[in-house]
């Protein structure tokens, strides 16, 4: 199946993508930094670096370039600082009017679905204001059944609490016998995880030293058992969904000695090594006596807790990394410590200065989400293209897969979950 990805960043959507079985013809990012690291761990799959609004412009001759006849997915996360709780929320934010690139592009392209990522806050953002404002769109395109649903990335595999939303949908012409949204949802139930993923699970195997930015060690030998998150991330194992091979046929390549990259962070000041050395696991500055920390900022220090999934990773980070204190060191997280948190395996090499790293990192789409996500979407094309309305025991055959959900006929093409 072809898929085309929009807002790309660093890849971390695309490698979910990937996992799930697609091809993606073209990704399309603008960051120069984002380009180096896409190009670094997907130098087979064609980049667009650009401005969206340049891709597929009339006459560019894109389609062709790219060979972009029919498209299965067009998938993609606009970038949402503009939604998001910690952002200015605001209706003429320029940020929030990228969502219509997206649609250009589904417009132009006429895929057979489409999936877009974004924060929750869209949802409720000026009272749905632009929640509705999307289907809306989306449905005069020739998608109108479209729905979204709202997923936290710990139910799938994630170390992180990190909450996102996803828009998908069906072209008009494709016959879904039910409902999309319901399908979806017991797709989703049956990808969930039996426990969540801590963070000692996820970075316990990572060693206590690190390098200097730019710099590499060799890579550790595990000791100890291993979680299966760890044996899926490390270079050395493997456990669902990652191979080795697949791991290696990322940037760490496969023609070198096994390297740990991106084992470095932000220098500290002893005056802030002292101050954190009084945080406990999972305790932020508030917990602080008031001769070491006045409290005006609670959230400014935050140590994780090593047997709970990490808070939510930010872009952030390239600024202050004070919210992301190791759970027993007294410094910050790595760069690979952040991306394990992210759910990247230590074959995805990030590129570029440690501040851009970081920044990379934070606002990628956890692959294991994106994974999730893509695989529901191959699902949803599967059923599509085997006729089920034809034959009923092959529909029921796709449904004991999954957890038993009632699902109901769809009284209109039309109908929004």
């Amino acid at each position: 199946m072809k898929a085309v990805s929009l807002f790309s960043g660093c890849g971390g959507f695309c490698e979910g993508v990937e996992l799930a079985g697609f091809e993606v013809a073209v990704a399309v990012e603008n960051d120069r930094y984002a380009c180096m690291t896409y190009r670094h761990n997907f130098p087979k799959t064609p980049l667009f670096e650009g401005d969206i609004h340049d891709f597929l412009e009339k006459g560019a001759g894109h389609e062709a370039q790219y060979r972009l006849q029919d498209v299965d997915l067009v998938f993609g996360g606009p970038p949402c600082q503009g939604y998001s709780q910690i952002g200015p929320r605001d209706l003429f934010d320029d940020r929030n009017e990228l969502y219509l690139q997206f649609a250009r592009i589904v417009k132009t392209l006429r895929p057979r679905m489409l999936l877009m990522e974004n924060v929750p806050n869209l949802l409720v953002m000026k009272k749905g204001y632009f929640r509705d404002k999307i289907l809306k769109h989306l449905a005069s395109l020739g998608y109108h059944n479209i729905t979204y649903v709202k997923v936290s990335a710990a139910d799938y595999g994630v170390p992180q609490t990190r909450e996102r939303v996803f828009f998908f949908g069906t072209r008009d012409d494709l016959h879904l016998p039910f409902s999309l949204h319901e399908y979806a949802m017991a797709l989703l139930t049956k990808m969930q995880v039996k426990s969540t993923v801590t963070v000692s699970q996820a970075i316990g195997d990572l060693p206590a030293d690190i390098v200097h930015s730019g710099q590499t060690m060799a890579y550790p030998a595990a000791t100890g058992s291993l979680s299966a998150f760890a044996k899926s991330m490390r270079l050395d194992t493997a456990s669902f969904p990652y191979s080795m091979a697949a791991k290696r046929r990322r940037g760490v390549s496969r023609s070198v000695n096994a390297l740990l990259h991106n084992h470095h962070t932000k220098e500290m000041r002893e005056k802030r090594r002292h101050l954190i050395s009084f945080l406990k696991p999972g305790c932020k500055a508030n917990s602080l006596p008031v001769e070491i920390w006045n409290n005006a900022r609670p959230e400014k220090w935050r140590r994780l807790h090593p047997d709970l999934p990490s808070h939510t990773i930010l872009a952030q980070m390239h600024r202050d990394l004070s919210e992301w204190i190791h759970p027993s060191l007294e410094r910050w997280i790595t760069v690979r410590e952040a991306a394990r948190l992210q759910s990247f395996h230590d074959g995805f090499v990030f590129k570029g200065s440690e501040w851009q790293q970081l920044k990379q990192v934070g606002n990628a789409v956890p692959p294991l989400l994106g994974y999730t996500a893509a695989r529901m979407i191959k699902s949803v094309l599967e059923v599509c293209d085997s006729r089920f309305e034809d034959s009923g025991a092959q529909l029921q055959r796709v449904l004991s897969d999954i957890p038993t959900v009632v699902l109901k006929q769809r009284s209109s093409d039309s109908a929004l979950a």
